[in-house]
């Protein structure tokens, strides 16, 4: 179980709460050498009044991370608020949300706003607030926001305890109750376990990479090797370090908390998969098509669409012939994918298209009844599954007509045995994966007799309990979990790459 530790540059920085034996000074911190040698994970509040380079503050984050306790804010977010460069970086996206969320402040050209823990007084900045203490992880936090045509963020700093006004310090005390909560973890089982996962999923998504009944499988073959497998979800951010990997059960992409969880992972030295590396490669087809054809690997004929070239796309049905295939770089389940049966259908998909990308890929259609699939874990074949086109549609996902859930209508589906795939395709979805990396994937692959070809790479492959599963069982999870465990034992002895 975690143990809480809170530091204060002095005792009576903490006069305005309730006593508490989780409260320290940072002297006495510091001095405390013996708790270098400590097996209990302990989580560290740097409450100091300033972290300036050498000072105390920032030497209580120093020998934290030295001593193995996880702390907030750690030495590199302190170096990142130092570095004014950053914030234009890392927030670039917030800065556009400011004008709707300021639009009534016309009589000011600045101001600024608390955030405690990634929470806020300011109730429509609560989003901005959260995400800032995403980017930056301190306890207090002071956003400074400038206008001169439009609002903008000046300035993110840290702030001292001593600095809070009464209704200030409410706020810090909520958001402090909430984040402490989540780090005094329930109670273990007898068990102890060697090594703690946490396992990202959704429970709102319409179509997740895993079904309530595999993220289940997944806990309990954690357990059976010592791991305990702990779901969480995008709110949980702030919690990552506490575990020793991270498994991504949700759809991931670049532009979301799904590669943010699986970055920040990396950087804290946590076995992760989904590896950032892979969702680079995987998620974006104009990446993995130049990748594909780097490597000489078969793929259909394809062409990158650009925006704005109406003579390339006057040329489209002449490359590849009609029908062909046009789809969005980031698609997944088969969302943006449209196929066109002549030249002006392919203007008339392609102006939807170019509204959410200013490049496209176009594919000759290749017809089959269905698509394989090859999950391939560290380079090994994990799985093989037949996808079956829907019923009356030509992809394995009819997103036109499904149900008044917004869940699309699937066609039927097929799990063998590896070794009764055609070895074509097993060693074909293996060279598929050699340059992405060494993590999970799934490899969509489709064979007419004639050629065998690559149609993607997932880096978050479908495994639903009662699919994917259906020879190996409670195997599959398993070999998934072992990997897990491997990779974290390699690591703990200092042999991983």
């Amino acid at each position: 179980m975690s143990r809480l530790v809170i530091v204060v540059e002095k005792p009576s920085d903490w006069g305005s709460y309730y006593p508490s034996e989780d409260v320290v000074s940072a002297n006495d911190y510091l001095r405390n050498e013996d708790a270098a040698g400590s097996n209990d994970r302990v989580q560290v509040i740097n409450l100091c009044s300033s972290y300036k380079y050498l000072g105390v503050g920032y030497y209580v984050s120093l020998l934290a991370e030295a001593r193995g306790h996880r702390v907030i804010p750690s030495v590199r977010t302190l170096n990142d608020l130092r570095r004014r460069s950053l914030y234009g970086f890392d927030l670039d996206d917030l800065n556009q949300r400011l004008g709707k969320y300021l639009r009534d402040r016309k009589d000011s050209t600045a101001f600024s706003i608390g955030v405690y823990f990634g929470h806020t007084r300011h109730e429509p900045l609560a989003e901005l607030a959260r995400q800032v203490f995403e980017a930056f992880p301190c306890p207090i936090l002071r956003i400074e926001f400038e206008r001169e045509r439009v609002w903008q963020i000046s300035a993110i700093k840290p702030a001292s305890l001593t600095s809070l006004d009464p209704e200030q310090e409410d706020v810090f005390a909520a958001g402090l109750d909430v984040f402490s909560r989540k780090i005094w973890r329930k109670p273990r089982a007898r068990k102890r376990f060697r090594y703690e996962i946490a396992m990202l999923h959704d429970p709102a998504e319409l179509m997740p990479p895993s079904n309530k009944r595999a993220l289940r499988n997944f806990i309990d073959a954690g357990k059976a090797l010592g791991i305990e497998v702990d779901p969480i979800t995008r709110a949980d951010y702030s919690r990552l370090p506490e575990y020793d990997g991270l498994f991504i059960r949700e759809t991931t992409s670049l532009d979301n908390h799904t590669y943010r969880f699986a970055h920040r992972a990396e950087r804290e030295g946590m076995v992760v998969i989904d590896d950032p590396v892979s969702i680079l490669r995987c998620t974006n087809k104009i990446y993995l098509n130049d990748l594909l054809h780097a490597k000489k690997l078969a793929t259909p004929r394809t062409e990158v669409v650009f925006r704005d070239n109406d003579a390339q796309l006057a040329g489209l049905g002449e490359t590849l012939g009609y029908p062909l295939v046009l789809k969005i770089p980031d698609g997944s389940f088969s969302r943006g994918v449209v196929k066109v049966a002549d030249e002006a259908a392919l203007r008339t998909a392609a102006a939807q298209l170019f509204q959410h990308s200013a490049l496209l890929i176009a594919q000759e259609f290749m017809y089959t009844e269905f698509d394989w699939r090859i999950g391939v874990l560290n380079g090994q074949p994990l799985y093989a599954c037949q996808y079956f086109m829907s019923r009356g549609h030509w992809q394995i996902y009819d997103h036109a007509h499904g149900s008044a859930k917004g869940q699309p209508r699937g066609g039927g589906f097929k799990t063998l045995p590896v070794r009764d795939a055609p070895a074509a395709v097993v060693k074909l979805a293996q060279k598929a994966t050699a340059p992405i990396g060494d993590g999970l994937y799934g490899v969509d692959i489709k064979s007419d007799g004639k050629r065998t070809v690559v149609i993607e790479v997932n880096d978050n492959p479908s495994i639903d309990a009662g699919v994917e599963d259906l020879y190996l069982g409670e195997d599959l999870y398993r070999r998934i979990m072992a990997e897990f465990l491997d990779r974290l034992e390699r690591k703990r002895l200092g042999l991983a790459d």
